[in-house]
Parts: structure tokens; sequence; C-alpha cells
């Protein structure tokens, strides 16, 4: 599969780019109505799920190529909290091999962690051959949340943009495919998204304190992305801008872009024929009773 070229990021996620007009409460039909202005309606259910599940299987070959070949990818993703970032990686590791493609999403360094050099807790987790990782949020932690929040200091900020890019370099120079995604959102849709997390019980768990104190620094995280992609935007490791605005689009979006930048074949083996069972003659089950099972519990019955 030949690479595609990809337009260079651009700061679209700033307060005054934002295509449409706001609409009651913080939807995203602005956002919508932008994509259908430019011939992208938003994708009917259908076609989403076909279309998904024909790149999830690609997904699988690529991983098998990734094992054949011995290769070693990487793949960071990075955005605004509620960019959908997250709902993108479960989509590619759905029907992956967690021995094959790990996902690692680091927590708050430890004291001791915080005295060592910073890449340090990060190089821990690189792919060996064969294998690939896929990192929701990383090393870019330091531009972004440290440094808009004060948790690092100005000269450990200025270091960071400096060796950053040498660091990119040296992996991708060990063999190591480099791909980074930047997930950017506009704040009337990121506000909608934290908004339904308040009401949905199931995913309160995603409004963090972190994430609350971050939403009053719109401004401040746009100014920090800007330096950023400055710095570390490189021809040996670029960002790729995925507008996550609707999260269907940004799904099949990044997943087809990401199978676009490794070339793969398909190894899918022949059709399997399964050998005969051995006879069971001769065994005796242990009684039942001699187990704990785990109760049928009553759920209700549906006639859909």
């Amino acid at each position: 599969m030949a690479k595609n070229k990809t337009a260079k990021p651009s700061s679209d996620d700033s307060p005054g780019k934002k295509g449409g007009s706001k609409g009651k409460g913080g939807n995203s039909k602005s956002a919508q109505t932008a994509d259908a202005k430019q011939g992208r309606p938003k994708i009917k259910n259908k076609v989403y799920e076909k279309s998904l599940f024909e790149l999830q299987l690609e997904c699988v070959k690529l991983q098998e190529w990734i094992k054949h070949k011995d290769l070693k990818v990487v793949v960071i993703f990075e955005g605004r909290d509620a960019a959908g970032k997250g709902g993108v990686i479960k989509r590619i590791t759905q029907h992956l091999s967690p021995r094959i493609c790990r996902v690692v999403a680091l927590p708050a360094p430890t004291e001791r962690e915080k005295t060592q050099w910073y890449f340090q807790r990060y190089v821990a987790h690189l792919p060996a051959m064969g294998e690939m990782v896929l990192f929701d949020r990383s090393w870019y932690n330091r531009p972004n949340v440290e440094n808009v929040m004060g948790f690092c200091t100005e000269e450990e900020y200025r270091e960071f943009l400096r060796s950053c890019p040498e660091f990119e370099r040296m992996l991708v120079r060990s063999g190591i495919i480099l791909i980074k995604y930047w997930f950017s959102v506009a704040d009337e849709e990121q506000e909608r998204r934290f908004q339904s997390r308040l009401l949905e019980p199931h995913k309160r768990w995603k409004l963090s304190p972190m994430d609350l104190e971050s939403r009053k620094k719109w401004v401040e995280y746009s100014k920090a992305k800007d330096q950023m992609f400055a710095h570390t935007d490189i021809k040996q490791a670029p960002w790729y801008v995925v507008n996550a605005d609707i999260k269907k689009h940004a799904r099949l979006n990044c997943i087809k872009h990401l199978l676009s930048l490794i070339p793969y074949e398909d190894l899918t083996p022949e059709p399997i024929v399964l050998p005969e069972r051995t006879s069971g003659a001769g065994y005796v089950r242990p009684p039942m009773s001699d187990q704990t099972f785990v109760p049928g519990y009553d759920f209700g019955s549906s006639e859909d």
C-alpha cells in the first residue's frame, strides 16, 4: 500500500477558527454543517459499521505483517481532553492480539520517576521486534499538560523542545516506525462531550479534576500546541492532524491513514481443516456438584 501525502498541521482547534454557528448547549451541529458544506455529510451508521469492520480486518493483516517482518511500530495519540483518542485506539485494537499490539497509558509519574531522565519511563514501553505500541498520551505530556498547568519548570519545558526532536530521530534511526496523531476538536464540541459525561454515569470517570482545570485554559493549550508543532513537526516523524469533531469520521479517517503509512501484504493463511477429535472413551467427568458454577441471573426477557 502506498504512503499518502498528508497536509501540514494547522491550529484549527484554536478559538476563532471554527466552522458554522454555535448550536444551543454547545452541540456538534456546527461541525457537521461544516463537513456537509465541504461535501462530507455525516456518515450513516450502517455505512460506518461496514467501513469500520473492513478497516479492522486490514488492521489484523497489518498485525500479521508486523510480526512476520519483525517491525517495531510506535503510534502516538495526542489531543485535547474528550477529543476521541481513546475511541480510536479501542477500534484499532478490538480484534488484535495483546501480545503483538499493546496500549500504553501511563499515570502521573511517581516521585522517583520525577528524578529520572524525562524520556526514561517511556523508553521502557517501546516495542521489541514484531510489536506495535499505541501511546494514549505520551512524552508530549510535558509541552502540553505539564507546561500549561505548571507541573514543570520553564527550563524543563525548553529542554524538552530542544531534545525531543533528537530523541525521536534516534528512535527512527534505531528502526522504529514512529507515527504521531493530534486529534483536533472545536471548543463547543469539547464542551458538548464534557456535558455528556456529566449526564451518563458510565462516562463520569472520564472527567477528572485535571480535565475540569484544563477546561478553563483553552487558549493556553492552543498556544502550547502551536509551539509544540513548531519544534517537533520534523521530517522523520511529522504530526498528522485528525479532524475529530465527528467521532465516526475521525475513527475511520485515522485508521485508514494509519494503514496507508505502513506497506503490508496479506498473510491470511489458507483455510484450515480441523483434525478429528480423539475418542473420549474411558473418560468419566467428575460430578457437576463438585464444581462451583456462576449463577444464571434473571435479567428479564425481551422479544427484540
